[in-house]
């Protein structure tokens, strides 16, 4: 649900930064911004640490890969914790541990105790709070902002990251190479304490649900089974894995060619990561008009042939005049596949397991970025790094040619609200929660001219009855009785099916409205449920209603 400070004096939406107009939003933005940039900071001091105590590609690359190996192992169930327990309370907790982790990073490096074995376990450990921490503060989003303002809120997301990408390589850079690596990693943990401080003032509304909350496994199980019936979703991982492997060669490649082939500082390294911040952020401010203009499958195609040239380009370019050229292409390339993918992931689910998707989404990211960064370190370190960024990028053009043709334009035109045209069950006696399994079966009148598009519908709706928690589904036809068809869908109990109750949108209302449409006779579809267990069961016979 919308909390209370975006539900209350809700600006009109007026333009792409009208989420900023709500305060509590505004605050969590703010902060996630100065908490992004302190990342870039300790990510530049921690490569540049490693780089100059090692002078090995795989090292650095080892730095890399633990920074994002953790939310691989830790993404999926980080979202579904974060859809089960008070996010507000969640983020509190894993703010607090890489604070402490952040801190502890510092001080090792002050007593010159940081070795580079350490320091890939400490920034594996950063890792861990980033994987806990992302999908919460991915899925807020919906909470701090009304629905028609999500897709502006989750591009200034996006903005954002790339805001603190332009800006926290540049800080990162000045404060290693004026200050040294103490004082990074020293203004990282400022950065998470400042984190914890608005979380800490914001007044979470109590979810809106009078059902018990999911227990951690059935709500892992529950998001990996909305998630292999989603098609829209489905889509965004599989051009998140045809993207992010092969542009992962550019975080793992350029402080080795900065370092080693262009003999360069940690000055030069942060001002062409700042680059490709300022690609990013440029990009971002052109999107708006790019996607009105061209259809978001074929963009982020363009974009990915982009990225594959900016990886060719810092191949074969060794002049401090035009990397940067190449960093603010990669930029713009970057930005354009990331936030059309979230944007895509954001809007492709409905509330109740928007995190668990977006942490799908977020582990297959980080896979190919951890993935890509070993193996494209692993390859200069045989090879060189001119040949490991040339494969990528040839790589990046043969993903984005196979997986264009997989469609993420139109998951924000989906209507995911919660339908609420399901009444409770009528019941002579109470049933318990945990009582199962459950039968429900409608009975469908259809005309013969109408069982091709009746069975049609019905194919939809069978996905739809699968996502939403049905262990079983069907549909049977009397052969005695032409035009009588019986569906009928098993969930493992009680408390399950009131849960799918929750979780029909306005989107598969529709389809059951056309399916209602299609049935024939003065009464609407007969439902039936019929428990399993060993509640008394009552003598008259069940009572009979159309609430499917």
């Amino acid at each position: 649900m919308v909390n209370a400070s975006a539900s209350q004096n809700s600006p009109q939406v007026d333009g792409a930064w009208s989420p900023l107009k709500i305060r509590m939003f505004r605050s969590i933005w703010l902060a996630i911004l100065a908490s992004n940039i302190g990342t870039w900071v300790n990510d530049v001091a921690a490569a540049w640490v490693m780089a100059e105590r090692t002078g090995s590609a795989l090292m650095v690359a080892l730095v890399q890969a633990a920074t994002t190996l953790p939310i691989v192992l830790l993404a999926l169930a980080a979202g579904t914790l974060a859809d089960i327990v008070d996010r507000r309370k969640y983020l509190l907790f894993t703010q607090g541990w890489m604070l402490l982790v952040a801190a502890a990073t510092a001080v090792l490096t002050a007593l010159d105790l940081l070795t580079p074995q350490l320091l890939v376990l400490l920034t594996f450990c950063m890792g861990c709070g980033a994987a806990m921490a992302m999908p919460a503060q991915a899925a807020i989003v919906s909470e701090l902002v009304p629905q028609p303002m999500l897709a502006s809120a989750v591009a200034l997301n996006s903005i954002g990251i790339n805001i603190a990408r332009s800006i926290g390589p540049a800080i990162g850079g000045v404060i290693v190479a004026q200050l040294g690596a103490v004082w990074a990693f020293g203004f990282n943990a400022i950065t998470f304490a400042a984190m914890l401080l608005v979380v800490w003032g914001w007044k979470r509304d109590p979810k809106a649900s009078s059902l018990p909350p999911e227990g951690f496994g059935a709500g892992l199980k529950a998001g990996l089974r909305y998630a292999s019936r989603a098609g829209r979703l489905q889509a965004v991982l599989i051009k998140s894995a045809g993207f992010f492997f092969f542009a992962a060669a550019m975080n793992a490649m350029l402080p080795v060619v900065v370092r080693g082939q262009m003999q360069g500082g940690a000055g030069q390294y942060g001002v062409l990561l700042g680059c490709i911040g300022i690609g990013a952020v440029g990009g971002a401010l052109l999107l708006p008009k790019l996607r009105a203009r061209l259809d978001r499958d074929l963009l982020v195609l363009l974009a990915t042939l982009s990225l594959a040239a900016s990886l060719a380009g810092l191949a074969l370019t060794r002049s401090w005049y035009v990397l940067p050229l190449v960093m603010l292409v990669n930029g713009f390339a970057w930005i354009t596949v990331l936030s059309s993918l979230q944007i895509a992931a954001q809007t492709a689910v409905p509330a109740w397991v928007r995190a668990r998707a977006l942490a799908l989404y977020i582990m297959v990211f980080s896979a190919g970025m951890a993935a890509g960064g070993l193996s494209w370190g692993a390859m200069a370190q045989r090879t060189s790094p001119e040949l490991a960024l040339l494969v990528a990028a040839a790589g990046a053009v043969i993903g984005g040619l196979l997986v264009w043709r997989v469609r993420i334009a139109g998951a924000e035109d989906l209507n995911l609200s919660p339908a609420g045209h399901w009444p409770a069950p009528e019941l002579s006696v109470p049933v318990s929660n945990d009582r199962g399994p459950v039968l429900v079966t409608i009975e469908y009148r259809i005309d013969a001219a109408d069982r091709a598009a009746f069975q049609a519908q019905m194919r939809t709706l069978g996905t739809i009855r699968r996502r939403d928690g049905a262990v079983v589904w069907g549909v049977v036809e009397d052969v005695a009785t032409p035009g009588i068809h019986l569906e009928y869908f098993v969930a493992a109990s009680w408390l399950e099916h009131l849960r799918q109750h929750e979780r029909i949108t306005a989107d598969d209302k529709a389809i059951q409205e056309a399916l209602r449409a299609l049935h024939r006779g003065e009464r609407a579809p007969v439902v039936r449920h019929f428990v399993g267990g060993h509640d008394p069961l009552p003598a008259a016979a069940p009572h009979h209603h159309s609430d499917i």
